[in-house]
């Protein structure tokens, strides 16, 4: 039999074992209680409820995959429990299988329409799959049922963030807050709208008040050290991120902003450490290498910097400003295929990016492709018409196509926005000298043959 080997106490054990995991889980001890509970767990694997505990664990430790199967285990034993059904779609929500979600939360519904976290968890699965409209809906359903529901607020909070609708985010989340003071990170989020929206003040205050709260949240501390860099509060920024070195040696992205702060200020010599520091702890952090890429390419090593550039361009950068930057250093390295790529992929990123258009002209021109090139340049001009580089350099292909009316227009406007300009001096001596040209062949084709041969 099954249980031949087993003493009498043991499933007293496992019973031991299961009420630590619980203590050593409110204690936040999240590797203990783990431990504890697959103990009790392989002592008695038909206890739905320690399968269902083992879910939760898993679930703060962001293994949701491990606690879907947890949660489905847990249903094989106790298949009509709505909390267990409800763990599990938001599961599902966390790691992309929105129908399997929304399956589960409608058979909730049905069982138990009261049960208010089957609308509450809802609002933050029709966001992931941008249904807004629904997910409103789910909030006011909610709503019907327990107004007073803070994780409400909060979920419909980050939609209408989401949606830039920061002042709505706000009010929802200030709800949040006066509902459940200690909710996680809400004054944090209170924050980001601020920041979002301009109110530079009063996202300040509130990331303070975050701190005050948890002094020692990695995620908010480095949020407000970006913060302070990009609002100028450079040395408060520094602290920033070296009390978040202090907290977690390994924090990778901690070192690429110290490296950025230095390498702003021209220090060079600490940049670079940081910068490879950063890459050591986390080989897939995006920055690192594309700041590497650009000082050694500033300092004429072009070989370095295309270690460097080929190692960011790995990672799939995901921004259009980063992909242009990247394109124009591989022009300048003479890889004129990967600075295409880049570029298509920035421009597919941010159909409005100039600066991707205008390098696509350089590229056509680079190649002998004028009129491909012409059209770039003016499909820049059209996102941006005060794109000086694609000004000058549009001057100089209507000058080497002979369309010479269009090219004193983008000369004249160049110049009207740049009028001490010097780059722009030799284009006019081109354009004066091509408008002589023209002239002169003009006199010359409407000249008859005799009357050449008579100048002769």
């Amino acid at each position: 039999m099954a249980y031949d080997d087993m003493t009498f106490g043991s499933f007293d054990s496992a019973e031991k074992k299961a009420r630590m995991a619980y203590r050593l889980y409110e204690d936040g001890k999240i590797a203990l209680a783990l431990l504890k509970i697959e103990e009790a767990i392989e002592i008695n694997p038909a206890n739905g409820a320690w399968h269902f505990n083992k879910g939760l664990t898993l679930d703060s430790i962001n293994r949701f995959a491990d606690a879907i199967e947890e949660y489905e285990t847990a249903l094989d034993y106790c298949q009509e429990d709505i909390e267990i059904l409800n763990s599990l779609a938001v599961d599902y929500t966390r790691t992309g299988q929105y129908d399997r979600a929304l399956e589960l939360f409608e058979y909730i519904q049905q069982q138990d329409p009261e049960f208010e976290p089957s609308y509450c968890n809802r609002i933050i699965t029709y966001t992931e799959m941008e249904q807004h409209e629904l997910a409103e809906e789910m909030f006011y359903l909610g709503q019907q049922i327990d107004p007073d529901c803070a994780l409400c607020f909060y979920n419909i909070g980050n939609n209408l963030f989401i949606r830039g609708l920061y002042e709505k985010a706000i009010h929802c989340w200030e709800k949040t807050a006066t509902l459940e003071p200690t909710h996680p990170q809400i004054h944090y989020r209170i924050a980001q709208a601020y920041w979002a929206s301009g109110n530079d003040e009063k996202a300040h205050n509130h990331f303070l008040i975050e701190l005050r709260n948890d002094p020692g949240d990695i995620d908010v501390i480095y949020d407000f050290g970006i913060f302070l860099l990009q609002t100028g509060k450079v040395e408060q920024a520094t602290e920033k991120f070296n009390r978040i070195i202090e907290l977690n040696p390994d924090f990778a992205p901690a070192f690429f902003y110290l490296g950025e702060i230095a390498f702003n200020n021209l220090d060079y010599e600490p940049a670079l450490k940081f910068y490879r520091e950063a890459i050591k702890l986390d080989n897939e952090l995006s920055g690192p290498c594309f700041r590497l890429a650009q000082f050694f390419l500033s300092n004429n090593l072009p070989h370095k910097a295309k270690a460097y550039l080929f190692s960011e361009l790995e990672l799939n950068p995901d921004d259009a400003d980063i992909l242009v930057s990247m394109a124009s250093m591989f022009m300048a390295i003479d890889s004129p295929i990967h600075a295409a790529n880049c570029l298509i992929k920035a421009i597919d990123i941010d159909p409005t990016s100039a600066d991707a258009y205008y390098y696509m002209g350089l590229l056509n021109a680079a190649k002998g492709e004028f009129e491909d090139a012409a059209e770039f340049f003016a499909h820049a001009l059209d996102v941006d018409a005060d794109h000086l580089s694609a000004l000058k350099d549009s001057t100089i292909l209507c000058i080497v196509l002979g369309r010479l009316e269009d090219a004193k227009e983008k000369l004249q406007k160049a110049k009207t926005l740049a009028p001490d300009n010097v780059d722009l001096n030799p284009v006019s001596r081109k354009l004066a000298a091509a408008v002589i040209k023209n002239k002169i062949y003009k006199m010359l084709s409407s000249l008859r043959p005799e009357s050449l041969l008579k100048r002769g």
